[in-house]
């Protein structure tokens, strides 16, 4: 007897049945995507945090607003590790490289992010 996929509401539990379960090629994009809009987050923050402008973070690196909205926008794909290494100097942090165990992301760890995207909890203490 077949067993009966549990039902559910949930948009995000919907699409990844939908679209990416079984597909591993798929999973693959949505795991880079995934990473092009996290540092493209970073750099936002920390640029925020450091209470700079766009054109202000550029002319303490060395470029243009336009290479940092680019580096800030998730749908780029180009972020270098020396262009990285220059914004964390130029905002006295560091850059930091982890290799993580490739497993399923569980929903118990998703989140709704206050622009109203999903991203990943923080575990406990961090």
């Amino acid at each position: 007897m077949a067993r009966k996929r549990n039902t559910t509401s949930d948009a995000v539990e919907i699409m990844q049945r939908r679209y990416f379960e079984g597909r591993p090629e798929r999973q693959a994009e949505l795991e880079e995507e995934r990473a092009n809009a996290e540092v493209a987050r970073k750099i936002y923050d920390l640029r925020q945090e450091a209470g700079l402008t766009q054109q202000e973070l550029a002319r303490l690196i060395g470029t243009t607003a336009s290479v940092i909205s680019r580096l800030e926008d998730a749908d780029y794909e180009g972020h270098s590790l020396s262009m990285l290494r220059r914004i964390a100097g130029a905002l006295q942090k560091r850059v930091e490289i982890r290799f993580v165990s490739v497993g399923k992301r569980q929903a118990s760890q998703r989140r709704a992010l206050p622009d109203g995207k999903v991203g990943r909890r923080k575990p406990a203490g961090s």
